[in-house]
C-alpha cells in the first residue's frame, strides 16, 4: 500500500517518482493522439483534393470531408466505448498499450490511400484506436496520483495535449516547405503528415512491462469484484444503478456539448478560412500563383493562435475548478457560445484571424480540461473507464451526427447564399451550430459538484 501524502503540499510535491511516470506515459499517449487528431484536421482537404481531383474550395468536396469526419468520429465512439469496458475488465494500462498500437497503425496505412473510400475507412479505423485513449488515460492518472494532485494532474493531461495540436501545425508548416521546395512531390505533402502519425508506436516500449494498474484496480480484481459477463456488463452496473445512471447521463450531455462544439463547429474554421483567404489575397492583388501558398501559411498561423488559446483556456478552467467544476462549466461554454458565434461571423483577414482563433480556442477547449478532471470523479473505481469513456465518447456520435446536420446547412439550407459569397454558407451554418452550447448550461445544475470530494468507490 501506498503510503500517506500531506495535501497541504503543493500538488506537484505530492507526486513520487512513479507517479511522474504514470503522468507522463499517460499525458504521451494523449499527446500522440491528439497529434494524430490535428494531423487529420490540417489534411483532410489537401488529401481529398488530391484523391478527389477536386479544388479545396468545391462544394461537394467540403461537404464529403464533412463525412469522412463524421466516419472518423464514429470510429472513435465506437473505440470509446468498447475500451472503456475493457479497461475495467482487463485493465487500464493493458488496454492503453493496445490502443496506442491500433491508431498509430492505421494513420500510417492512411499515407497508401488510392482513393476517398479507402481514405475513409482507414480515418474509421484509426477513430477506434483513437477513442479508448482518453477515458483508460485519465483513469490510470485519477486512481494512481494522489487526490490532493488529481485536478492539476488531469488538467495537466489536457493542457499538454495542446502541445500535440501545436506539433502537427508545426509538421504542417515543414512539409509544406519540403513541398515548395520540391523535395516532396507536389500534391503528397498530406500523405507524409500521416506517415509521422505511425510514430506513437514507439510508446509501446515504455508501456509494456513497467506501467502498472492502479491499486484500487487491482484490488477489485484480487478480490474478484471486477465486472463479469461481456464487454455490455460494466454498462447494465451503470445503468442498474439510479446514482451512476444519473451522473452518465449528465456527464455525457456535459461531454457531448463539447464535443460537438469543437469537431461540428470549430473544426470547419479551416474551410471557412480557405474561402475568406483567398478571397482577402485575390483582392489585396497578390499574383495568382502565389495565393495558394500564402493561404495554407495563413491558415497554420491561425491554427498555432488557436491552440496557444487552448492552452490558455485550459488552464483557466484548471484553476476555477478548484473554486467549483460547475462554476468553471458554465463560464466555458457561455464562452464559447459567445466567442465561437462572433468568430464565424466576422473572421475576414489572416491578421485579425490569429487573434480571432486564440479566443475561440480558449474558450472552446477550455471545457475538455474539464472532462479530464469530472468525469472520473463520477464513478467508481469497477466502472470509471467504462463511465468516463462514454460519456467522452457519445460526444462523438453526437458530433458525426452534428457534421451531417452541418454539411446539410451548409449545402442545403444556406447553400443558396454562396452564389452571393462562397463563405456565407459556412458561416451562416456554423452560427447556426452555436446554439448547441445552451445544452451543456441548461444540464449544469443537476451535474453533482464533485469539488474536494475523494473518488467514488462503492
Amino acid at each position: 500500500m501506498s503510503q500517506p501524502i500531506d495535501s497541504n503540499l503543493p500538488w506537484y510535491k505530492q507526486l513520487n517518482g512513479y507517479h511522474w511516470f504514470v503522468l507522463i506515459v499517460a499525458s504521451a499517449a494523449w499527446f500522440f493522439d491528439c497529434l494524430d487528431q490535428r494531423l487529420f484536421s490540417l489534411a483532410r482537404v489537401p488529401a481529398l483534393a488530391d484523391l478527389m481531383n477536386l479544388p479545396p474550395t468545391d462544394k461537394d468536396l467540403q461537404a464529403f470531408g464533412k463525412i469522412v469526419t463524421a466516419c472518423f468520429l464514429v470510429g472513435w465512439g465506437i473505440g470509446g466505448l468498447i475500451f472503456g469496458s475493457l479497461g475495467d475488465k482487463y485493465g487500464r494500462a493493458k488496454m492503453l498499450t493496445l490502443t496506442i498500437l491500433i491508431y498509430s497503425a492505421f494513420t500510417g496505412l492512411s499515407y497508401f490511400s488510392h482513393n476517398k473510400i479507402d481514405f475513409t475507412i482507414a480515418r474509421f479505423l484509426t477513430g477506434v484506436g483513437v477513442g479508448g485513449v482518453f477515458g483508460l488515460a485519465v483513469a490510470l492518472i485519477a486512481e494512481t496520483v494522489p487526490s490532493g494532485a488529481r485536478a492539476q494532474s488531469l488538467g495537466l493531461l489536457q493542457i499538454l495535449s495542446t502541445i500535440g495540436n501545436i506539433s502537427a501545425g508545426f509538421a504542417k508548416m515543414g512539409i509544406d516547405a519540403l513541398e515548395a521546395n520540391k523535395t516532396i512531390a507536389a500534391g503528397t505533402g498530406w500523405r507524409w503528415m500521416f506517415l509521422i502519425g505511425a510514430l506513437p508506436a514507439v510508446m509501446i516500449i515504455f508501456t509494456r512491462g513497467y506501467l502498472k494498474e492502479p491499486e484500487s484496480w487491482q484490488r477489485l480484481k484480487d478480490t474478484d469484484q471486477l465486472p463479469k459477463g461481456s464487454i455490455f456488463a460494466p454498462y447494465a452496473s451503470l445503468l442498474g444503478n439510479a446514482r451512476w445512471r444519473k451522473n452518465l447521463i449528465v456527464g455525457a450531455i456535459i461531454a457531448s456539448t463539447g464535443v460537438i462544439g469543437l469537431w461540428a463547429i470549430g473544426e470547419y474554421a479551416v474551410d471557412l478560412q480557405k474561402v475568406v483567404f483567398k478571397q482577402f489575397y485575390e483582392k489585396s492583388g497578390v499574383p495568382a500563383d502565389q495565393i495558394a501558398g500564402k493561404v495554407n501559411n495563413a491558415i497554420t498561423w491561425a491554427y498555432l493562435w488557436n491552440m496557444l488559446g487552448a492552452a490558455a483556456g485550459m488552464t483557466f478552467f484548471t484553476n476555477v475548478a478548484k473554486m467549483g467544476r460547475r462554476l468553471a462549466f458554465f463560464i466555458g461554454f457561455s464562452a464559447a457560445l459567445i466567442a465561437t458565434f462572433l468568430v464565424y461571423k466576422n473572421m475576414s483577414d489572416p491578421i485579425a484571424a490569429r487573434w480571432m482563433m486564440f479566443l475561440m480556442g480558449a474558450a472552446q477547449l477550455s471545457v475538455f480540461a474539464g472532462f479530464a478532471i469530472y468525469l472520473p470523479e463520477l464513478f467508481p473505481s469497477k466502472l470509471r473507464s467504462t463511465g468516463t469513456s462514454f460519456c467522452y465518447n457519445l460526444g462523438r456520435f453526437a458530433a458525426a451526427g452534428g457534421s451531417f446536420f452541418s454539411a446539410s446547412l451548409t449545402s442545403g439550407v444556406f447553400g443558396k447564399f454562396a452564389a452571393q459569397d462562397p463563405a456565407l454558407p459556412l458561416r451562416y451554418a456554423a452560427m447556426t451550430m452555436c446554439a448547441i452550447f445552451l445544452m451543456g448550461i441548461i444540464v449544469l445544475p443537476f451535474a453533482p459538484e464533485t469539488k474536494g470530494k475523494p473518488l467514488p468507490e462503492d
